[in-house]
């Protein structure tokens, strides 16, 4: 592999006059007490063997444990992290309410050193929100999406 890539889904539905974006609040230690920069796309690693848009799929099951919707996806292309790893997303328009995500676990150390391993969340929330304020709560990276997006739909 020639870097750690990620691929995601970006789903939107339009309920009043400006379209709306489902994010997620990243699970675990470091993010529990931020909100600004602290939600994303969801979305996760893959690797050679896998193509970016099965792994969108995938990745999409895995962090909301519901399946992904069955309607077109659109390419949003992909975006380079300031961590150095390439994030492609496909946009989506769908409706889900957040009220039936049952989110993905992972596994850490935490307190760090402390030898106890704990179980949390890949996402602690997910919520719907105008492109505008969903802009301020994504990590910086991934906001290229949102303007892509906007482009796509015309908004």
């Amino acid at each position: 592999m020639t870097g750690r890539r990620s691929a995601g889904l970006l789903l939107y539905r339009h309920p009043g006059p400006a379209p709306e974006v489902l994010i997620g609040h990243m699970g675990g230690p470091f993010w529990a007490r931020r909100d600004q920069a602290a939600w994303s796309i969801p979305k996760g690693e893959y690797g050679d063997d896998e193509e970016p848009l099965a792994a969108a799929v995938r990745e999409f099951e895995e962090e909301l444990g519901l399946p992904a919707p069955a309607a077109p996806y659109q390419p949003l292309g992909e975006a380079r992290q300031t961590g150095g790893k390439t994030v492609t997303v496909w946009a989506v328009e769908a409706d889900l309410d957040p009220g039936t995500v049952v989110p993905g676990t992972f596994r850490m150390e935490w307190p760090r050193g402390s030898g106890r391993v704990q179980e949390f969340p890949e996402l602690d929330r997910v919520a719907w929100l105008p492109l505008d304020r969903a802009g301020d709560r994504l990590v910086a990276g991934q906001r290229v999406f949102l303007e892509r997006l906007a482009e796509l739909l015309g908004a």
